[in-house]
């Protein structure tokens, strides 16, 4: 694309490698829109039994694999934070399996607070944007971000023959796989789609570096207000609004958000 980039100001032939350069772009924005939408569909976790899956979800993650927190006879992992956030899922289409979860803690009432500001308000720079610095319900916080095991691109230890990289087709499709790192992008726009349906101003997380360098990728260009600290591991904060979000979203992702919008409006509208 760099190079089509430098012959585009050629007098001659630069109008018709503009021309490959739109086609290129449109391609990329069905390709990205599409690939989603044909295995995954997300949707808020209105109902209380649609909550229990976030929180089964999360348990199987931040507790059975991770050890971030204790695992429970219940088999789910909720926090004081989850009673005033909003919940989202992403579903496995052809298994109708939950691939993933993410939640937006929302601050509405007196004396709600987002997660960073109990933890880990002393991580932020001096004179860096801080969430003590506006009114409760102008923030929200994107936390408990998880993935099922079984649906990462990498089936490391399932089966035989995984050391040597060989696809597990008799779980998923080699098509399939090739749309699982789109989970985690998913999920982070899911959460983008409620901050702008809810008209929140300022967004903030906490994630490991590697994880905001890999959704920059795509677009989503956190800006970091801190150094990691460990939390849960290596993490820092991060800051986002809607208007820095749409600025350096690439376009097939937009297409993306806007189709994810959607899906979660029609959701909402069946649930209610």
């Amino acid at each position: 694309m760099k190079k089509l980039r430098k012959l585009a100001d050629k007098p001659v032939i630069g109008p018709l490698v503009k021309k490959a350069m739109n086609y290129a772009v449109n391609r990329e924005v069905q390709s990205v829109a599409q690939h989603f939408s044909s295995y995954l569909s997300p949707k808020l976790a209105i109902d209380s039994s649609l909550k229990d899956e976030c929180y089964r979800i999360r348990h199987g993650v931040y507790c059975e694999e991770l050890n971030f927190e204790d695992t429970n006879a219940e088999g789910i992992e909720k926090d004081d934070f989850d009673d005033h956030a909003i919940h989202c899922l992403i579903q496995h289409l052809p298994s109708s399996d939950y691939s993933g979860t993410v939640r937006v803690v929302r601050p509405e009432n007196e004396g709600e607070i987002i997660p960073i500001q109990k933890y880990c308000i002393d991580s932020i720079t001096p004179g860096k944007i801080n969430p003590n610095d506006f009114k409760p319900h102008e923030v929200c916080e994107i936390s408990r971000l998880a993935v099922p095991n079984k649906f990462r691109r990498r089936q490391t230890d399932k089966f035989k023959g995984a050391a040597t990289g060989v696809i597990n087709e008799q779980i998923y499709s080699e098509e399939e796989l090739r749309c699982f790192p789109f989970i985690a992008i998913g999920l982070y726009l899911s959460a983008a789609s409620v901050v702008i349906e809810n008209n929140i101003k300022h967004t903030f997380v906490m994630m490991e570096p590697r994880l905001a360098r890999s959704m920059s990728f795509v677009g989503i260009r956190f800006e970091q207000i801190g150094p990691p600290i460990e939390y849960h591991g290596k993490r820092a904060p991060y800051y986002i609004n809607p208007s820095l979000l749409m600025d350096s979203l690439t376009p097939g992702f937009k297409l993306m958000l806007k189709n994810i919008r959607k899906s979660l409006n029609h959701s909402k509208n069946n649930d209610s």
